[in-house]
C-alpha cells in the first residue's frame, strides 16, 4: 500500500515538475485512497529524508531516466539550463575512485560498513554548473530537489554530497573527473547518491519560528 502511495506522489510530482511520463493526464490526477494531488505532493516532500545506508542493487536505468528528466524540468533563470548531469551506476567507476579516496583518507576504510565514498550508494548523479552563469548554483539546487523528490515518490532514497564532489575535483581524482565528460566551461558542483534505502531515519527538528508572515 505504501508503494501505491509513493507512485501516486510520483505521478503528481511529474505533473508539477513537467517531467515526461507514459501515464495519461487522467491517471495522473486520479488519487489513491482518497488522496488529492496536493496531498500526495505534500506527503512526498514531508517524508523525504537524506539516506546514508543503501541496499546494494542499483536503481533501474528507466527509473533514473525519469528522475533526471524531472530534474531538467526544474525552473531556472531565463531557461538557460546552466547545468549538466552525469549518471554513474558502473561499479568499476565507483569502486575505482573510492580506492583513490581511501589512499587519501585511509581511516575511512577502518569502518567495516564502508563500501564506497558515496555513502555506499550504488548509483550516483554528478551535477555540473556553467561557471559563466550567475544563477547556476541555485538553478542546480532546484534541479537537484526535483530529482530527490521524484526519487522519494518512487521509494528511492537520496543524499546530496559535498565532500565526495570536492575529492572528485582534486588532482588525485582527475582521471575520474575527466571520465564524467563535462563540457568546457562547466565544473562539478556536487553529487547526489541514489539507491534503495536500507534505513528509515526519523525527521530532524525544523525551526518554524524562522517563518514569518509580513503584514
Amino acid at each position: 500500500m505504501n508503494y501505491l502511495r509513493a507512485i501516486a506522489g510520483f505521478l503528481c510530482l511529474c505533473t508539477v515538475a513537467g517531467c515526461t511520463s507514459s501515464v495519461s493526464q487522467q491517471e495522473t490526477v486520479k488519487g489513491v485512497e482518497g488522496m488529492s494531488q496536493s496531498e500526495a505532493v505534500v506527503k512526498t516532500i514531508m517524508e523525504r529524508r537524506s539516506i546514508r545506508k543503501y541496499k546494494p542493487q542499483p536503481v533501474e536505468r528507466e527509473k533514473m531516466q525519469t528522475i533526471v528528466e524531472c530534474g531538467v524540468n526544474a525552473p531556472n533563470a531565463m531557461n538557460r539550463q546552466p547545468w549538466e548531469v552525469r549518471v554513474v551506476d558502473n561499479p568499476d567507476f565507483i569502486n575505482g575512485v573510492t580506492e583513490l579516496y581511501k589512499k587519501e583518507q585511509p581511516k575511512v576504510a577502518e569502518d567495516p560498513n564502508f563500501k564506497n565514498m558515496f555513502r555506499n550508494a550504488p548509483t550516483v548523479v554528478f551535477v555540473g554548473r556553467d561557471v559563466q552563469s550567475g544563477s547556476a548554483e541555485f538553478d542546480c539546487g532546484l534541479l537537484s530537489e526535483n530529482m530527490m523528490l521524484a526519487a522519494q515518490s518512487m521509494g528511492i532514497g537520496s543524499c546530496c554530497l559535498g565532500s565526495p564532489a570536492a575529492f572528485m575535483r582534486s588532482p588525485a581524482a582527475a582521471e575520474y573527473l575527466k571520465k564524467l565528460g563535462f563540457s568546457e566551461g562547466y565544473e562539478l558542483l556536487y553529487c547526489i547518491a541514489f539507491g534503495y534505502p536500507d534505513e528509515a531515519p526519523a525527521a530532524k527538528p525544523r525551526d518554524l519560528t524562522k517563518i514569518k508572515f509580513v503584514e
